[in-house]
């Protein structure tokens, strides 16, 4: 097995811990897709990945085709997606991917968050060439030989293949997302859910102590409503 699955087993736990957060983020991830591609899910790709994303939370159909329409109405506003980088206490670097609709409230937040714990926000590039960046989908594993299926699939970019309790996972660079789905697609293999994912390259161990000061940093960006995903390169 490989980073990418140690990486999962280790965040599995924490991934949309808070249900009410998970249908926040969904409802972001559909205005911003429905403005890029239409509200069509059969001509909108990224559309299709939130819905099933949405489905994978257990966000129910109503909920998904009010925020379909809301983002469809031209006087809803958009959201923009911005990266930060900064280092925690300790040496441990942090990425945070926001979406939001006013980005200086969200500098401001983030800002403030880094200063309370000791931590230091960094300028653009300072962190991210330290993770790789990933897309993953999660397939229905009847019928499929896990095996066989990352042959096949190595041809549009998979790097790793593994089974776990939800299904087969199938993780490949970011740039394979649009080739990989397609294809699975064409396959009428079912997509349960899908995304992507920064995996550290190194990993940092922190003594009880240390983890704890970084911890309340991570805990303060987490709550942040502009907050979609946090990232570090603290051991877990």
């Amino acid at each position: 097995m490989g980073r990418a699955f140690e990486f999962r087993k280790a965040r599995k736990m924490k991934r949309w811990a808070a249900m009410s957060k998970a249908f926040t983020r969904i409802g972001k991830d559909i205005v911003m897709a429905v403005k890029e591609g239409g509200a069509d899910p059969d001509a909108n790709a990224r559309l299709r990945a939130v819905i099933q994303n949405a489905k994978a939370v257990n966000m129910p159909k109503d909920n998904i085709e009010r925020a379909i329409k809301r983002a469809s109405d031209k006087s809803q506003g958009d959201y923009k997606e911005v990266l930060f980088e900064g280092y925690a206490p300790h040496g441990i670097a942090i990425l945070i991917e926001t979406a939001t609709d006013n980005n200086t409230r969200t500098v401001a937040n983030i800002r403030s968050y880094f200063n309370k714990c000791n931590g230091s926000l960094g300028t653009s590039g300072s962190v991210e060439f330290m993770f790789d960046h990933t897309c993953n989908f999660r397939i229905n594993a009847e019928g499929i030989d896990p095996e066989e299926l990352e042959l096949e699939m190595i041809d549009y970019g998979a790097e790793e293949v593994f089974v776990d309790d939800d299904g087969i996972l199938i993780y490949a660079p970011f740039e394979s997302f649009g080739s990989l789905q397609k294809e699975l697609e064409v396959r009428e293999i079912e997509i349960l859910s899908s995304g992507f994912e920064r995996i550290p390259q190194v990993t940092k161990a922190l003594n009880e102590e240390q983890i704890a000061d970084v911890e309340k940093l991570l805990e303060k960006i987490e709550e942040d409503d502009d907050v979609q995903n946090v990232y570090h390169t603290m051991q877990e």
